[in-house]
């Protein structure tokens, strides 16, 4: 037992980083560390010496894998772009490809899935939206999976119009979404009093009911509500 003690005694003070790591496995790391610091201190007043601190690693790792605040910025930027995609991805492969109903609650889930949906990381995501000086770095890194998520968005919409028969047009119903899922989250970190992920996943789902009301209510996926049983309905 005093064994133990010790070396959970030698371990706990600084939570040092292992000594002997990869590049890769550091690089991850210090960039899981640059989003908790963009969280608390946001974009303009994030330092790599803080990086470097809540990583529990010397700072001249962070300039040597990363050699300036930029370049660790727009690779943070990157990465957390890359994780919100294979999240998105993951998700419809759950799903039939021509299910459209239920690929809409699968990407609209995803998005309050633990991957993503921590509060650090909608903290790290509102600090590159508000900052007009990230805005550039943004649209250059960011601009194709935006556009990927949003022609998936709009396909699926366009399946759901033809097989409940709404009279809708599937870009604006898709910008709606959008904006609505963004939105939630943009709520849940400037509001003083945020509502809880639950009440802005209802909200998501109201909206999807607003547009798609045979298929989906507040609560999500309407029984009965796939794309075959919709189809059926419509031909009944």
């Amino acid at each position: 037992m005093a064994g133990k003690t010790e070396a959970a005694t030698a371990e706990a003070p600084a939570e040092r980083a292992p000594r002997k790591a990869s590049p890769a496995v550091r690089r991850e790391q210090l960039i899981e560390a640059t989003i908790e610091v963009l969280a608390e201190r946001g974009l303009s007043r994030t330092r790599t010496a803080e990086v470097a601190a809540r990583a529990g690693v010397a700072y001249g790792l962070v300039n040597f894998h990363f050699r300036t605040k930029d370049t660790l910025l727009s690779e943070t930027l990157t990465y957390l772009a890359d994780e919100y995609r294979q999240n998105w991805t993951d998700a419809l492969e759950e799903v039939p490809p021509d299910d459209p109903a239920r690929q809409l609650q699968a990407l609209i889930e995803a998005d309050f899935s633990p991957p993503v949906f921590t509060p650090a990381r909608l903290a790290a995501w509102c600090a590159f939206w508000g900052e007009a000086q990230s805005r550039p770095m943004y649209q250059a890194q960011c601009g194709s999976n935006d556009r990927a998520y949003f022609l998936m968005l709009e396909r699926i919409c366009a399946q759901l119009i033809e097989l409940g028969g709404y009279a809708l047009n599937a870009t604006r119903a898709a910008r709606i979404l959008r904006v609505t899922m963004e939105g939630t989250w943009l709520d849940l970190i400037t509001m003083t009093e945020p509502y809880s992920g639950n009440e802005a996943k209802a909200t998501i789902f109201t909206c999807a009911a607003a547009l798609f009301p045979e298929h989906f209510t507040e609560h999500g996926l309407k029984a009965g509500g796939t794309s075959a049983d919709g189809a059926a309905g419509k031909q009944d």
